[in-house]
């Protein structure tokens, strides 16, 4: 009979890499942890670590057990919130962590939402890659998260995810600039731009590498921020030109254009541990985030 407790200590492992980041999340020693381990090998009559440098890593064996202990863990949540359907759910604490932009889209109404409900939401925003995303889980109870709609979905064996909405990226220029005014650019018009653009790994800078691609010409690219509000402001003081997602521009001083030829957008996601959903709250939370993305559509 496995320990619960060590088979969450295991899956702890499996999401933060170290037995180091594992005790300082559970509040334990490192010794403690890898004691917890040990007992866990036993119970389970196979090795579950070997080593890798100065670290441990997961056998096959480890990595199959991580899949039956989210399983387990996973109807825990679920007998958890069965005893609070009976006392009238949903209801309880659900840790949301989200990208910037898109909270400042989506968690005012989902807020809104479940301001009368039991539901108490948790928010942080963490302003992480796409591929980096997942990796949330060990903190968060869902994760709104961001690809380019090229991208394939992070979904697999220990992650679920729900798509919420597409949203179009845009070319952003100065009201004096000469594109302004425009409908539509052609990636080959934006050849010797200067840009604005965010860091690698994000949306944004996948659909840039495209016009690249297309224009057969490296962008220009002066500076890499993550901030749109500071990005608005530099284009609308004429420092370049800027990719933006549709409804994150505010900047009065701005032209919007669409990018012609390119796909040219990025999707929004809802990332949960597989069976999530069966927990009351966090059903609760997530059907908040769909009706506000249906709504944010529509307008």
């Amino acid at each position: 009979m496995f320990s619960i407790d060590r088979l969450r200590i295991l899956r702890e492992l499996a999401d933060r890499g170290t037995v180091a980041a594992v005790a300082e999340a559970l509040s334990m020693t490192p010794s403690a942890v890898s004691q917890q381990l040990k007992v866990l090998a036993r119970e389970a009559g196979v090795a579950l670590l070997e080593p890798d440098g100065r670290r441990v890593r997961l056998t096959d064996a480890g990595q199959a057990l991580v899949l039956r202990a989210d399983d387990v863990l996973a109807a825990m949540e679920r007998a958890t919130a069965e005893m609070a359907h009976y006392r009238g759910s949903p209801r309880g604490q659900v840790r949301v962590a989200s990208f910037p932009s898109g909270a400042a889209l989506l968690l005012p109404p989902v807020l809104t939402a479940l301001s009368d409900s039991g539901v108490r939401i948790v928010a942080g925003d963490e302003d992480l890659p796409p591929s980096a995303a997942p990796k949330l889980l060990a903190d968060y109870d869902i994760v709104l998260t961001h690809r380019d709609e090229r991208a394939p979905s992070p979904a697999g064996p220990r992650l679920s995810a729900r798509v919420l909405m597409r949203e179009p990226i845009d070319v952003v220029v100065a009201a004096t600039h000469p594109l302004a005014g425009r409908q539509a650019v052609r990636p080959e018009e934006l050849a010797d731009e200067t840009w604005v653009s965010v860091r690698g790994g994000f949306p944004v800078d996948d659909v840039l590498e495209s016009i690249a691609t297309i224009t057969g010409v490296r962008p220009r690219i002066a500076q890499r921020l993550n901030e749109f509000r500071v990005i608005e402001t530099l284009v609308a003081s004429g420092y370049g030109v800027a990719l933006m997602p549709r409804f994150a521009v505010a900047h009065p001083g701005l032209s919007v254009l669409r990018l012609a030829g390119v796909r040219a957008a990025r999707v929004y996601e809802l990332l949960t541990r597989p069976q999530a959903h069966r927990r009351p709250a966090i059903a609760a939370v997530l059907d908040a985030f769909e009706a506000a993305a249906v709504q944010v559509s529509a307008s």
